[in-house]
């Protein structure tokens, strides 16, 4: 065969061999999914039953909430990873890009709806000390509680606001009377009370740990140090991610005809606050719908807060996984990436029960202390 034959068949193969990579691509990311379905399934989780729940709320409002409500979600995500990013670059400098954070943020807010008791937050944590050159949990966990610190400032003002307007927002149901908190100062004064003595309770337990891991993790809140770094890059990206949060709440509101207003959106985020705390669940799932129900009692019957509340869980959750999905073939590349996942999360859980037990035995220790005295 004369040689001019043969080179434009070799091109030719040479060109077929990336359609044929794709292509073959495509099959093993089909079987993928497949074999994750039917391991989904085997472990209890009704991937269809949640799809068809998924399909039958999406039905009932208009494409376009659901699009901005994603966009919405999708924002909240990167700019909170943004002041994760602020927190490890300060403490690491150079050690990690944007990019391993967010995608390490993201996997752990899906997995915090798939799993019990915000086990994907330990997963994020693990996976910050393998992509961070330089980082040890130690020093995450102190950039962890640095990450909380406006969290806890905005939970601790929806809470007060909550407790001002109680006697309009939040109704216990007795029998067929409805009395509210603020006619019942003594059970009002009780919770105020309890809460305090369990905050002074918690303090006293884990002061002396507190104090010990401080001196071991006070590179990774070294932000603190620098009040203008810390307003510039941690401060004002989770600022922008909470905006970001309560315009998810709004679109579906909106979606869903209950009235948006201040008051409304703060219950919502205060019930979606003591779901979190409260919760066991995957995702809180039951919890949220429960809470978030008794918290629109005054804007919109049972039925229609319930809707609301589960095409939102929905929808995020379907939009967080996928989200994470992509960022973790794009960075890390599907197989890398799956492997750093199951061996984060794998340590993850270890870490989980390390530490219950820690404060298993702290608590122990209190006790036979209290006892001796």
């Amino acid at each position: 065969m004369p040689e001019s034959a043969a080179a434009p068949a070799s091109a030719q193969e040479r060109e077929s061999q990336p359609l044929r990579r794709r292509l073959l691509r495509i099959a093993v990311w089909l079987v993928g999914l497949l074999l994750l379905h039917v391991l989904l399934q085997l472990i209890g989780v009704d991937i269809r039953g949640w799809l068809g729940e998924l399909w039958e709320s999406m039905k009932e409002i208009s494409l376009g909430y659901i699009v901005l409500g994603c966009l919405l979600q999708g924002m909240q995500t990167v700019l909170t990873a943004l002041g994760w990013y602020g927190i490890l670059r300060y403490a690491y400098p150079g050690g990690t890009t944007f990019m391993p954070v967010l995608t390490a943020y993201a996997v752990g807010v899906a997995l915090n709806n798939v799993v019990p008791a915000n086990l994907g937050t330990a997963v994020t944590l693990v996976m910050f000390t393998g992509i961070v050159a330089g980082a040890t949990f130690a020093g995450v966990i102190a950039g962890y509680v640095v990450q909380k610190i406006f969290y806890l400032v905005v939970g601790t003002l929806i809470y007060l606001y909550l407790f001002s307007q109680v006697a309009g927002s939040f109704e216990f149901q007795f029998g067929n009377e409805k009395d509210a908190i603020a006619n019942h100062p003594v059970l009002v004064t009780a919770i105020v009370a309890g809460s305090l003595f369990l905050v002074a309770l918690l303090l006293r337990i884990f002061w002396r740990k507190v104090k010990e891991l401080w001196k071991q993790a006070k590179k990774g809140a070294a932000i603190l140090g620098d009040l203008g770094a810390y307003v510039k890059l941690v401060l004002l990206p989770q600022l922008g991610g909470y905006v970001a949060k309560v315009g998810v709440i709004v679109v579906f509101l909106a979606a869903y005809g209950i009235p948006v207003t201040f008051g409304s959106v703060m219950s919502v985020l205060g019930s979606n606050q003591l779901a979190n705390l409260l919760s066991l669940t995957p995702g809180g799932v039951g919890v949220n719908q429960a809470f978030n129900t008794f918290a629109l009692d005054a804007y919109t019957d049972s039925t229609t807060a319930a809707a609301y509340s589960t095409a939102q869980q929905l929808v995020t959750t379907a939009f967080n996984i996928g989200f994470a999905i992509v960022l973790v073939c794009i960075v890390f590349g599907w197989r890398g990436g799956s492997a750093l996942v199951r061996s984060s999360y794998s340590d993850a859980k270890v870490k989980a029960t390390e530490m219950k037990e820690s404060r298993g035995n702290m608590l122990g220790g209190e006790n036979d202390e209290a006892a001796s005295s």
